[in-house]
Order: C-alpha cells, then sequence, then structure tokens
C-alpha cells in the first residue's frame, strides 16, 4: 500500500473540498462548478479519481454535469459537492453539503456531526456494525435520518468501490477495519419525511470501463482502448471525451459499449420520498490507537 501517495491525494482533496465550502454557487451552473473544481483538482498535481458529483436536493448521488449543462444553483437549494482525487491509482474520496436554505441546515450538520463521531471511534479492529450504529445514533438524535441502502466503502487502486461496505446503520453483517486497508465514511442524511432509501433514477451520466474485451467496432474499441489509457477502470464522464470526439459520435460509441457490456453506467440515486439529502465524507487509514484521517 502507498500510503504516501494516499495521503497527497487527501492533502489535494481536502483543499479543494474546503475551497468550494467557502464559495457561494448561487446564480453558477453545475458545469461551471464541476469544470472549476476539476481543474483546481489537475493544478494541485493531482487527476480526478471520478467526475465532480454535483447533487441537488432529494438527488443523493451519482449525478454529474452535461456537456453544455445550464442548471443554475438557486438559493433555495441543497447541494452535495462529492470529489476525488487520484495519485497513481491511490484515491481520496471526499464530500461536503452546501446549503443555501436555512430550514435544512440541520441535514448538513446532522451529516457532518454523524462523520466526526464515526472518526473518532474508528481504529484497527473495530466493528463496521458499531460505526453504522454510531452513525444512526447521531443523525437521529439531531432530526434526521440516515440513508439505510447507501454506505461508505473500501478504496482500492484504481478501484473507488474496493468490496467493502461502510454502513450508515446499525447492520448485523460486520467486518473488523484493518490497518492495512483505506476507507471511506460517508453519512447520508434526509429529513424525517423522507423513507431514509434511495431509488435509481433514470439519468445516467456517470460510467466506467467494466472489461476490456472487444466488440466488431473498430471505433468503439478505439474509444474502449482510450478509455483504458486514460481512466483505467475509474469513472468518468461524457464531457470528458469531448474535444477528442464530437459530442454525438461520442454518445453514439457509449452507447454501443454499453450494449456490448464493455462500459458500464451508474443510475443517479434519488431519497425515495422526494427529501432532501446532505451528505459528508473522510478518507481514512486505520491504525492501532486510532485513524489517519487523509482527506482532513
Amino acid at each position: 500500500m502507498q500510503i504516501q501517495d494516499y495521503i497527497n491525494a487527501g492533502k489535494i482533496a481536502s483543499e479543494v473540498r474546503e475551497n468550494a465550502r467557502k464559495k457561494n454557487y448561487v446564480g453558477s451552473t453545475l458545469l461551471e462548478i464541476c469544470d472549476t473544481i476539476e481543474k483546481e483538482i489537475v493544478q494541485k498535481g493531482g487527476k480526478c479519481a471520478f467526475p465532480v458529483n454535483i447533487s441537488l436536493n432529494e438527488i443523493a448521488a451519482h449525478y454529474t454535469a452535461e456537456p453544455n449543462h445550464h442548471i443554475v444553483i438557486k438559493e433555495t437549494d441543497l447541494l452535495k459537492i462529492d470529489l476525488g482525487v487520484q495519485i497513481n491509482g491511490y484515491i481520496a474520496d471526499t464530500a461536503v453539503t452546501l446549503c443555501y436554505d436555512p430550514k435544512f441546515d440541520f441535514l448538513v450538520q446532522a451529516a457532518e456531526a454523524a462523520l466526526k463521531d464515526a472518526m473518532s471511534i474508528i481504529k484497527a479492529g473495530t466493528k463496521s456494525s458499531d460505526v453504522g450504529k454510531t452513525i444512526e445514533n447521531t443523525v437521529k438524535q439531531m432530526g434526521g435520518i440516515p440513508i439505510a441502502n447507501l454506505s461508505g466503502h473500501s478504496l482500492e487502486r484504481y478501484t473507488i468501490h474496493g468490496g467493502k461496505s461502510v454502513p450508515n446503520i446499525w447492520s448485523i453483517g460486520s467486518f473488523s477495519f484493518l490497518p492495512t486497508e483505506v476507507y471511506a465514511c460517508e453519512p447520508f442524511v434526509t429529513t424525517k419525511e423522507g423513507l431514509g432509501f434511495v431509488r435509481e433514477g433514470k439519468t445516467r451520466n456517470i460510467f466506467s470501463l467494466a472489461t476490456r474485451k472487444r466488440t466488431k467496432d473498430a471505433e468503439a474499441d478505439k474509444l474502449a482502448d482510450f478509455l483504458w489509457e486514460k481512466f483505467n477502470m475509474l469513472p468518468f464522464a461524457l464531457r470528458w471525451l469531448i474535444p477528442t470526439w464530437e459530442e454525438k459520435k461520442a454518445r453514439s460509441l457509449l452507447e454501443k459499449l454499453i450494449k456490448g457490456k464493455v462500459v458500464r453506467s451508474y443510475p443517479v440515486l434519488v431519497e425515495a420520498n422526494g427529501q432532501r439529502v446532505a451528505q459528508a465524507e473522510h478518507t481514512f487509514i486505520p491504525q492501532e490507537k486510532g485513524i489517519t484521517i487523509t482527506t482532513v
């Protein structure tokens, strides 16, 4: 495990996150926000581990800006910014929620408090179920409910979801955190009027390479080779393929690769009762007496 690459990626990610936290994005478009954050990651010496997720209101995750996107942030919006930085494939994953409607400030505070409380109990050997219980208790004490079917995750090289889930509620199944692994913890919080679950929406605008198998289409294979060279198995956005491909052509080739199961697409995730969702996230490495939070 290249701990220094994880730490360096985390330093960049935390700086970019905190810069985003300070900004007032009201009046900005989703595309402007994504472009600005992604360029800042590169300027600081990192690479994007995935397209900036910029999820509004009831959308919990897996949404990013489309090319020529003109959706504008309003003064009533709850804006989640989830960003990832990779150095040599070693990833830092972090998120912040910006609230422009004071009525929903408690959601942001609950997500942040739950994350802080979770970080305070984790060390090597801590059970994941205890983390879920801590997050659930904190969120409920602060007037919200956790999203039960969203979770944190282990991280591996060039792999954002490494196979282990860090729960946001108490759960029966459990694992113990290992000092040889890296994890992301990310509480998602909604209102008491929410169902506490997310459902899949129709929009799919984040993708990743699923396999390196060839198709019978030379142009589609050329795009697949490009994806491997540029992103390995990490997620990407359609807008990242432009101007190498014209937008219409890129969409067409992507559809062929998806149909051939060479590329997978990720559906946007929406709170099942249409309630607003807040998120907070850190990446960390467990140790005997606590943790190293790479994105602190």
